[in-house]
C-alpha cells in the first residue's frame, strides 16, 4: 500500500481539476405608459356684510337677505341696504361698509372631455389641471432588448427598460 500511495498522489496532481460553479443569466425588459388624469378643486365662498364707523348713526342697518323662491336652496345671499346719517354735524367721521356675494351651488360640475377640462365650477377657490392625451403613446421591447417608445400628447410619459444580468456563484 505504502508503494502505491505516491502514484496514486502523483496522479491526482496531474488529472484535470473539477470546477463547480452556478451561471445565471436573467433578462427582464418593462414598459410604463402614464396618461395623467384631470382634475378640479373648487371650494365655494359664502356672502358677507361688514360695516363700521364712528361719529355714524345706523336708522337701518345693512346686512344679507336670504334667496327665497325656487332659487332658496342654490342662490347666495344679497346685501341689504342700509340708511346711516352723521351723528354730530361739522365732527370728524369714518364709516366703512363691505358686502362679498358668495357662489351660489353650481348643479353643472367640472366636465372633462379626452382630458381637457371644459367646463369649471363658477365657486371663489378653484384649482385646476388638465389631465394628458394618450394620442399615439406607445411602447415596445423586442426579445433582443429593441425599445421603441412612441410620445402621446401633453401629460404622459413612457419609460423603458431592459436589463441583462449575468451572475457567477
Amino acid at each position: 500500500m505504502k508503494r502505491y500511495l505516491p502514484i496514486v498522489l502523483l496522479l491526482s496532481l496531474v488529472a484535470p481539476m473539477s470546477a463547480k460553479a452556478d451561471l445565471i443569466h436573467r433578462l427582464t425588459s418593462s414598459t410604463q405608459i402614464t396618461v395623467d388624469g384631470a382634475g378640479s378643486v373648487a371650494e365655494r365662498i359664502g356672502s358677507t356684510y361688514t360695516s363700521s364707523g364712528s361719529n355714524i348713526t345706523a336708522s337701518t342697518f345693512g346686512g344679507l337677505t336670504a334667496a327665497s323662491g325656487d332659487n332658496a336652496l342654490t342662490a347666495p345671499a344679497t346685501m341689504t341696504d342700509a340708511t346711516y346719517t352723521i351723528t354730530t354735524a361739522g365732527s370728524a367721521y369714518s364709516f366703512s361698509e363691505g358686502f362679498i356675494m358668495g357662489d351660489s351651488v353650481d348643479t353643472d360640475g367640472t366636465s372633462v372631455s379626452s382630458g381637457v377640462v371644459s367646463a369649471l365650477p363658477a365657486f371663489g377657490n378653484v384649482t385646476t389641471s388638465s389631465g394628458g392625451v394618450a394620442g399615439n403613446l406607445a411602447g415596445t421591447i423586442t426579445s433582443a432588448g429593441a425599445m421603441t417608445l412612441t410620445a402621446g400628447g401633453a401629460g404622459t410619459s413612457a419609460v423603458g427598460q431592459f436589463v441583462s444580468e449575468v451572475t457567477v456563484k
